[in-house]
């Protein structure tokens, strides 16, 4: 404890009605809220009277309200919206109210106590408003947009950008450095990376995802068991420990729930992509405790490229773009390789006669090409089967402590197509198929092999558990301690099958003696016929090719152990100044193994030794007031100050400490002003210091136009510093006691010391790029003896192949992990709401934008900054969303506009932007109690995503816009 230091850290109070608000004075004004739904009536009250309210959405489930009119003050006004419901309220500061239900014990008429409001980016539960922006997505606002899952809703949000760790981004390959092999959604707040975004569960942490175990899936969570989302808009490492820079989300499960509630929501769009979510949700409460079971089942077919015309064939001509398509065909390319460019250039297109083959001389075109997509028939969906569970039990023993518990479980299954394997061949004379236009003794060609076995399938897994269990003790009526011991788990099994080996194609080629370690034979199955239109070999020699498979299995494990300790300590003029002091300790640990059989005889087994790391923080946070209700001057009718530090020592790399200091000012009535600053920091995942080196061969375009064929280098580096980063936050919430209601803030991140693969921000432009050139070697191996040792020295490096001669290549291309130069992203976030009554109903207006001034990067220490906002790869500079919702009786009906700002691609060309249509309509039957339907079609009108002209023979892009167009759900919910 030598080494702590208290300094600071805070976030904004998240309710259920409006994102943050200053105190409100209990004056009298107008209320006209008609009688309906106990929840629409609610959020009115929140509205009209510019108080917060909490409540669960089981509370006030299936209730109706008599409704108020007249000018009353806010609690009058809520005792007639309350009356005949069996709910009361308490009211834990000014202007902050709690729902709970009236209940008699056995032998007593005391109201129940509820549970005590989380609060995310604080450790004090009466934390007061506070310094960093929060977002919130609560039950209510879930539903009544019709999202099927959290990982939707977040996706939406304007911070959030969708250029990395989502499913379609990784069946694109849109982002080459991406380890999201399971296909998992993760959040990627700014736009600095999913890694640098913390995600929680009611507080703890979840074990890791995908290839690297670095960031969280969010689509794992059962949503009809979430209570709300909060999204922290602020670095928090002060608070949360690593990770937290860009910004935290916290996803609050239901504390408790009576009864039960079915979920039926199905979702369709054009072509595909159709969607089942059936749940239920079934507890009890007691007088001391409760306990509930959440089950949910999701099952998603896939879309494919062919769906849509603009990912079809590659070929982007007819929509203004470039045509993707290359010379790896069926039928497939006689090719050259030009030693003067380092290139493969076509020589003649193989034209087989109506028998399927090519027969002599004439079925050749000389100088002519064969083209083909290198992703035909891929999907860009993955169909998907989930299965979730979430379970909680809390139980009060006398009348200081609880002890609880929780259980989180997830299956997610996904299949699809992927690319089918394509390559460079050399096939002579020992062919019985080969046949040369100029009498060679042997040919070298590109083909690919879609034809002839198709695409290859791709099955991932994920499973998932976490158990946490806790307790809390209330030392006083003031003072709590509070501790929990978790632990999570998450495997990830990814497999790739039909698959071409490569040492199986040449023996079915007759480049190499029958092996006979196979049962395959050459004269007796039949030779492999390069020489044809995909249609032109048997089955038992695509068996036998085909035959190549890949699988890789991960496995990540968090454990912790927390305790909190929270209450006032000193009475001030301005109020109590409270402080939370605590202690965790935490392990991770991650390790690999898998199996290949793509180039051998017989399979290869890969193993990673298990990579571990251990944690240990102590961390403390205080709110000083120095000026509150007591002392209140003109200018200052609050002040507040928040403190926190965090101190983390790490086994494998060193001891950070992390403050955050926060300003709270109310100069006056429905004003709030804050500001915030602290320091962030993340280690590196336990892969990016220990992976494995490998590496990988592709095509990247040159300066000349020509495409070159380059080999990747990848894997950890041990030497990796943590990266740290320093948080500004600035803004202000008005909230008037009539008209319009205003959120503005300011932020300004900046990173140092990045972790990062600085080659895959511009991985297709790689050769061609001058901020990359360090990390880039020409080579000429064909003419150069020392590169072509060079190049077969990596020949046993995992992911080497043999499908293109080592005298090819032309350039190697160093994608490993190293700490970077610096990036600053800076910016603005906005919101705005305003209700009114309008034809016996509320009418709600509703806005919100963010803005990014600029985002800097340099990508090592010596390379200039270049402004990166509004580039392909990067967020826009402006999201944003409005929209308006009518809500009268038993209905209300909402339509909302978003909008993407136009942007640039790599080569300076303009990319439209892109203005969406969504419309929900919610109905609460009177006749039918505890019925909900909801009916959304988002991007309502059916809009196109704009055109990109895309290197992989995709036209659209995926961290912008969707391509599923216009989808339409139904949503049943059933409270019994």
């Amino acid at each position: 404890m030598s080494r702590f230091q208290l300094l600071s850290g805070v976030a904004v109070v998240a309710c259920l009605a409006v994102v943050s608000t200053s105190a409100c004075a209990q004056s009298a004004r107008e209320f006209n809220i008609p009688a309906g739904p106990m929840r629409g009536a609610l959020t009115a009250f929140a509205t009209q009277s510019d108080q917060q309210i909490f409540f669960t959405s089981q509370l006030v489930e299936g209730l109706r309200s008599p409704g108020v009119s007249g000018r009353l003050e806010p609690t009058a006004a809520l005792d007639r919206l309350l009356q005949g419901s069996g709910l009361t309220w308490t009211e834990s500061r000014p202007g902050v109210f709690a729902l709970q239900r009236t209940r008699l014990a056995a032998g007593e008429g005391e109201v129940t106590e509820i549970d005590d409001v989380v609060v995310t980016g604080t450790l004090l539960r009466s934390s007061g408003d506070l310094a960093s922006p929060v977002v919130m997505l609560d039950r209510d606002a879930l539903d009544r947009r019709g999202f099927g899952t959290v990982a939707e809703a977040l996706t939406t949000l304007p911070q959030n950008y969708a250029g990395s760790a989502t499913p379609i981004v990784q069946t694109m390959n849109s982002d080459l450095g991406a380890s999201n092999n399971v296909y998992a959604t993760g959040v990627n707040l700014r736009g600095l990376g999913p890694a640098s975004t913390l995600v929680l569960v009611n507080g703890r942490r979840l074990a890791g995802t995908g290839s690297r175990a670095e960031f969280t899936d969010v689509s794992a969570l059962p949503s009809a068991a979430v209570e709300r989302v909060d999204v922290l808009l602020d670095g928090a490492s002060a608070l949360y420990g690593a990770d937290a820079i860009a910004g935290v989300v916290n996803v609050i499960m239901r504390r408790s729930f009576d009864g039960h509630e079915t979920r039926l929501r199905a979702s369709a769009a054009r072509g595909g992509a159709e969607d089942l979510i059936v749940s239920h949700l079934a507890g009890h409460s007691w007088s001391t405790g409760s306990a509930y079971l959440s089950y949910e089942y999701q099952t998603t077919n896939g879309l494919n490229s062919a769906d849509r015309p603009y990912t079809a064939d590659g070929d982007l001509r007819p929509f203004g773009g470039t045509d993707r398509r290359t010379f790896y065909s069926a039928p497939g390319n006689i090719v050259a390789f030009d030693a003067a460019t380092a290139a493969y250039v076509t020589r003649y297109a193989i034209r087989p006669n109506a028998s399927g083959t090519a027969q002599g001389p004439a079925e050749f075109a000389a100088g002519d090409v064969n083209l083909q997509s290198a992703a035909l028939g891929a999907d860009l969906l993955p169909s998907v089967e989930r299965h979730s569970v979430y379970g909680r039990l809390s139980q009060g023993l006398g009348d200081r402590l609880e002890i609880t518990g929780d259980i989180r479980y997830n299956h997610r299954s996904n299949e699809l197509a992927t690319a089918a394997n394509a390559g460079i061949f050399t096939v002579g004379r020992a062919n019985p198929w080969f046949v040369s236009p100029t009498g060679a003794a042997s040919h070298t060609i590109a083909y690919s092999f879609y034809r002839d076995l198709g695409a290859s399938r791709t099955q991932a897994t994920s499973e998932s558990l976490g158990v946490t269990i806790g307790a809390r003790y209330d030392l006083t009526a003031d003072w709590t301690v509070e501790g929990y011991v978790s632990g999570a788990e998450e495997r990830a099994d990814f497999g790739a099958r039909n698959r071409v080996n490569s040492r199986f194609l040449a023996e079915a080629l007759g480049n190499i003696p029958d092996d006979p370690a196979t049962s395959f034979r050459a004269a007796v199955d039949g030779y492999f016929n390069m020489f044809g239109n995909g249609a032109a070999n048997s089955r038992a020699v695509l068996d036998f090719i085909g035959g190549g498979y890949s699988e890789v299995h991960n496995r990540s494990r968090a454990t912790s152990a927390n305790i909190l300790a929270q209450g006032p300590v000193l009475r001030l003029p301005g109020g109590d100044l409270e402080i939370a002091i605590g202690a965790q300790a935490r392990d991770e640990s991650f390790e690999t193994e898998g199996v290949l059989l793509l180039s051998t005889a017989s399979p290869i087994r890969m193993f990673t030794p298990k990579r571990e790391r251990s944690i240990t923080a102590v961390f403390a946070e205080a709110r000083i007031p120095i000026i509150g209700e007591a002392n209140a001057r003109p200018g200052i009718r609050a002040l507040d100050i928040s403190l926190a530090t965090r101190f983390e020592e790490y086994s494998d790399f060193g001891s950070t400490t992390n403050p955050k200091i926060g300003l709270i000012w109310s100069p006056l009535e429905g004003l709030g002003v804050r500001a915030s600053w602290g320091t962030s920091f993340r280690a590196g995942a336990l892969p990016q210091l220990f992976d494995q080196g490998g590496v990988s061969p592709t095509f990247l375009t040159r300066a000349d136009g020509s495409r070159a064929l380059t080999l990747f280098l990848s894997g950890g580096n041990p030497d990796l510093a943590p990266e740290t980063a320093e948080t500004l936050t600035l803004g202000f919430d008005y909230r008037p006691r009539r008209g319009v209601a205003f959120s503005f803030n300011y932020f300004d991140t900046q990173f140092s010391d990045r972790i990062a693969r600085p080659v895959n921000e511009n991985a297709f432009a790689a050769l061609t790029d001058p901020n990359l050139s360090s990390f880039v070697r020409f080579i000429s191996p064909a003419t150069n003896p020392a590169d072509l040792a060079l190049i077969e020295s990596y020949a046993d490096r995992p992911g080497f192949s043999t499908l293109y001669p080592t005298n090819t290549y032309a350039a190697i291309v160093d994608s490993r992990w190293v700490n970077t130069g610096a990036v600053r992203i800076r910016g603005l976030d906005v919101s705005a709401r305003h209700g009114w009554p309008l034809y016996d109903g509320l009418l709600s207006l509703d806005a919100s934008a963010s803005y990014v001034l600029d985002y800097e990067t340099q990508s090592t220490p010596t390379a200039p900054v270049r402004s990166v906002a509004g580039l392909l790869g990067y967020p826009v500079e402006l999201r944003a969303r409005t929209g308006a919702v009518w809500s009268r009786g038993a209905f209300d009906v909402g339509v909302h506009w978003s909008h993407v700002n136009g942007y640039e691609d790599r080569l300076g060309t303009q990319i439209e932007a892109w203005d969406t249509l969504d419309a929900q309509l919610n109905w609460s039957p009177v006749a039918f109690p505890g019925l909900r339907v909801t009916l959304s079609a988002d991007n309502l009108l059916d809009e196109t995503p704009p055109f990109y002209d895309g290197p992989t023979g995709y036209g659209f892009d995926p961290g912008q816009a969707s391509l599923l167009g216009r989808v339409v759900s139904l949503q049943l919910t059933r409270r019994w």
